[in-house]
């Protein structure tokens, strides 16, 4: 061995793979006799299904299966996470244009197409209800006349949730905690609203998966972040025991949150039954805009402070477009309710999330998962107020930020991160301390804020060591283009003595990888990570009492490396020949098992205390023109603290890619809506980031502050870099021209109309 694997730059263990084309994804999945299927959608936003003629469809010659309402007897024909609302196919009615209303398996995808053709559809249109201001209308129809089947989790102190609490929202998360009584003491209270525009998650991969369907045997290739409740969820919606579905996971080409639960995987399913051949089911990138997007969100504030600038209370509404089905909008709602605040100290906190239905594309999951709502518009107000009370919002920040170890709230752990430190970092790097004032040119700051790593999430991993020092490791962490095959294989190297050329990271397969709750919540280094490391710890614990029995030592008086074991200053003795001499020349493996789950507590308001705080700092200067409103991002410099980075290099592309969808979200992305139709919703028209976009100084600063939870001190990192970029933009906007833009993206048409209603005295003094 040559040294630590931790804190390195190791090449990515798939690198070779990727760079060369040779990565098998599920898009490159191909079966003998395999089918296509393609889907029937909606034309319409809102309608009722009055009948739906297959016939011509099924007469087709190539088309060997029709999938259609009239298919589903024998089945819970919906899925969802908390809510279980959203059918295979459409069952009474669609509740969005895209809504899936049939599916056909033929023998080309063209032939596919042609069938969907001669499907003859009756629909009876229904008002629709476009936007959250439309959806929670006094006369606005109700997407969901009868309640569909919902659960509310479990929650601590200060917590609540609600299934359909008014009409057309299907769930409600509340948090609270302090006196009430303190608004009479504030000094000044302020009111602002925010709107945050929705994205696509815009992964490469599209949504794709490939059945293979035999008898009661159900196997499946799919494109997804959490294959184990996707197995789960599948037996409910099939009613089979999930020992009859085998999932198989290859390399995933992004997703960002949006791969979770059902998508493309029950119909592929079904059709392949149907027509006794395998299917591959495969979205186009315009229809991966019709299946799921990252919600849309109208925010108010209202924020107490003391004359000093001292925070005192904050209130919030938060409302999220979750689109025409729930999804994981209840999820969403919990996070963005309970990050609100922020990280400041308050002596009163209540907020409230709630999760809109209209008759749009269904909202879910998004990197940053409520996070990066609740920071547009708590950021934004930050230095709103900083203005307002004549401070500077850098000042404003260190008076009110939460110190290393204080609790966020009653019940909760404590923040692990020197937020002052950190903010401090950015603040240098972008020169904000003592700049130059430039005409039209401004600087800003801002702090993203989560908790990270899951609430009640339990993962398992194993370790298996050959006779010849060859290692594999075992979990069910998705490969999806962050690394985590790399670094997971790194925590087992360090921990078994050996390089990283001898490990390993073995496929996903459901029959066979341990279990895992799912790839979300920066959960791969802490979680899984701590679940891999307790792994090989009992691995070399096995390894090492063989060794002891057969070299007639303790097992404490022996250490492993680069497979060989040594007692004290003895001569090292290589392990294949003690394996050999028990065990001849069939060989033997060592296993090694290793489970983690962070404790449950009635007192944490989410389940179970935060087992880490996932923070980002982001620092922007802008260049806006005074004429036309469009702005320039000068610099651009984002931050994040993993604790302990067990790879530098991945650690900095997670940073560096969480910041450029930071900016895509500040400057670019918006699907946008009119009368319910989607206007933008292919790759032509949808705006994102190009190389080009980049700021001319673009710099990330990967902090290891040390406090973390994982292997080594590690935390979780890919998300908290994006969560402050945009209000750090606005905040920069607000800086150099006085104007204050409350809806993203900072298109130059809202940024120019922010500057026309500024007093004109108060432009020219910028």
């Amino acid at each position: 061995m040559t040294g630590s694997r931790i804190g390195t730059r190791d090449r990515r263990t798939d690198a070779t793979l990727k760079v060369t084309g040779a990565a098998q994804y599920t898009a490159d999945i191909r079966l003998p006799g395999m089918l296509h299927a393609k889907v029937l959608r909606s034309p319409h936003a809102h309608a009722r299904l009055v009948s739906v003629d297959s016939a011509k469809a099924r007469a087709l010659p190539g088309v060997h299966a029709v999938l259609t309402r009239d298919e589903l007897d024998g089945l819970d024909p919906t899925y969802g996470y908390f809510i279980k609302d959203q059918p295979v196919v459409a069952l009474d009615r669609v509740r969005y244009a895209g809504d899936v209303v049939a599916a056909v398996a033929a023998e080309s995808e063209a032939v596919a197409l042609h069938a969907l053709e001669l499907i003859e559809v009756v629909y009876e249109p229904l008002p629709a209800v476009p936007d959250i201001e439309a959806a929670l209308a006094p006369d606005a129809p109700e997407l969901f006349e009868q309640a569909p089947p919902g659960i509310v989790p479990p929650y601590g102190t200060g917590a609540s949730g609600r299934l359909r609490p008014r009409p057309n929202v299907c769930y409600e998360f509340r948090y609270e905690t302090g006196p009430d009584s303190v608004w009479d003491g504030c000094d000044h209270i302020f009111e602002d609203s925010f709107t945050f525009s929705r994205m696509n998650h815009f992964h490469l991969e599209p949504f794709v998966t490939v059945a293979d369907v035999r008898g009661e045997e159900i196997e499946i290739w799919a494109s997804t972040q959490n294959p184990f409740p996707l197995r789960k969820e599948l037996a409910r919606v099939l009613r089979t025991p999930e020992s009859r579905i085998h999932i198989h996971v290859p390399y995933v080409g992004g997703g960002f949150g949006s791969k979770h639960n059902c998508k493309t995987e029950p119909i592929a399913i079904l059709l392949s039954r149907a027509a006794g051949r395998p299917v591959r089911y495969c979205l186009t990138t315009e229809e991966g805009f019709l299946t799921l997007s990252q919600h849309a969100a109208v925010l108010k504030v209202r924020t107490g402070v003391m004359a000093d600038g001292t925070f005192v209370a904050r209130e919030s509404e938060v409302l999220l477009d979750a689109g025409a089905y729930s999804d994981g909008s209840p999820l969403v709602a919990e996070k963005a309710c309970y990050r609100m605040p922020g990280p400041y100290r308050w002596q009163h906190i209540r907020s409230s999330s709630s999760c809109v239905m209209t008759t749009t594309t269904p909202a879910g999951p998004f990197r940053g998962f409520g996070a990066t709502q609740a920071t547009w518009a708590s950021e934004s107000q930050v230095d709103m107020i900083a203005e307002r009370l004549g401070m500077d919002p850098y000042e404003l920040r260190m008076k009110n930020l939460k110190r290393l170890g204080e609790p966020f709230v009653p019940g909760e752990s404590g923040i692990d991160s020197d937020l002052a430190e950190g903010l401090d970092a950015v603040a240098d790097a972008l020169g904000y301390q003592g700049r130059e004032r430039i005409p039209h040119r401004g600087m800003g700051l801002a702090i993203g804020f989560k908790d990270g790593g899951g609430v009640n999430k339990p993962a398992q991993a194993r370790v298996k060591i050959t006779a010849t020092g060859s290692v594999y490791v075992s979990s069910g962490t998705v490969e999806i283009g962050q690394g985590a095959s790399t670094s997971l294989c790194q925590v087992a190297a360090e921990v078994l003595g050996t390089d990283l050329e001898r490990v390993r990271y073995a496929p996903v397969d459901t029959d066979v990888t341990p279990y895992d709750q799912g790839t979300n919540a920066s959960s791969g280094m802490t979680v899984m990570g701590t679940a891999v490391l307790r792994a090989a710890q009992d691995a070399r614990s096995k390894v090492l009492a063989f060794a002891a029995e057969q070299l007639g030592c303790d097992p404490a008086e022996l250490t492993l490396q680069d497979w060989t074991v040594r007692r004290g200053e003895d001569a090292p003795v290589p392990l294949p020949g003690l394996v050999a001499r028990v065990f001849g020349g069939t060989g033997y493996e060592f296993h090694g098992e290793g489970f983690f789950k962070a404790p449950l507590s009635s007192d944490a308001p989410l389940e179970s205390p935060c087992l880490f705080w996932e923070i980002g700092w982001a620092g922007a200067e802008v260049e806006v023109d005074p004429d036309t409103g469009k702005v320039t991002v000068l610099q651009l410099v984002a931050s994040g603290d993993v604790g302990r980075a067990v790879n530098k290099l991945l650690c900095r592309g997670q940073d560096e890619g969480a910041a450029v969808m930071g900016l895509a979200q500040a400057m670019f992305e918006e699907m946008r809506y009119e009368d319910g139709a989607l206007l933008n919703g292919e790759a032509l028209d949808y705006r994102v980031p190009m190389a080009e976009d980049l700021p001319e100084r673009f710099v990330s600063i990967t902090q290891e502050q040390g406090h973390g939870p994982g292997p080594f001190g590690a935390k979780g990192a890919g998300e908290g870099a994006m969560v402050p970029v945009a209000a750090a933009i606005a905040n920069a906007v607000q800086d150099a021209t006085g104007a204050r833009v409350t809806t993203l993206p900072l298109s130059p048409e809202r940024v120019f109309d922010a500057l026309r209603a500024l007093p004109r005295e108060r432009t020219q003094l910028r």
